[in-house]
């Protein structure tokens, strides 16, 4: 799978007109998405600007999670498989960013909620984050994914 998933890839497209709605949809939303993480990644206004404050491992789990989410929409795209794979991990990548934050807040003298580590304190963008997941997942999605990614 990941000899091929870098062959035959054409830089000049960023989204496939023949995906289904779910997945282009979701193809959207990752590029939105990354996006808006990579701007409160470099002003430390957003999950992943908080894993920037915490330390340099952290924030390269933050800048990590920002390029896979650019990559994975570019490899869906280009009809590549592992773009769906990374598509998934970095789709619930908020959701780790904001555990492994609570898991330091003691250093901080700051309290999290369960409902904060949840939805990140601000609920429109927990309802893109899943809904971006729920277009990945849709059982749609997952058909044309086996059937024609490669």
């Amino acid at each position: 799978m990941f000899s091929r998933a870098f062959s035959q890839l054409d830089f000049r497209k960023w989204f496939d007109r023949m995906h289904p709605q779910t997945l282009a949809i979701g193809t959207w939303l990752l590029y939105i998405d990354a996006v808006f993480s990579t701007l409160g990644f470099l002003d430390k206004s957003n999950e992943f600007g908080a894993l920037r404050i915490i330390g340099p491992m952290t924030g390269l789990v933050g800048l990590v999670s920002c390029l896979c989410l650019f990559g994975s929409g570019f490899l869906m795209a280009n009809g590549k498989l592992l773009g769906w794979y990374i598509g998934i991990a970095a789709s619930f990548s908020h959701l780790l960013a904001r555990f492994i934050i609570s898991a330091y807040q003691e250093d901080y003298g700051f309290s999290i909620s369960l409902t904060n580590r949840i939805t990140g304190g601000n609920l429109v963008s927990f309802m893109f984050e899943a809904a971006l997941v729920a277009l990945l997942l849709h059982p749609m999605s997952r058909s044309y994914a086996r059937t024609w990614l490669r």
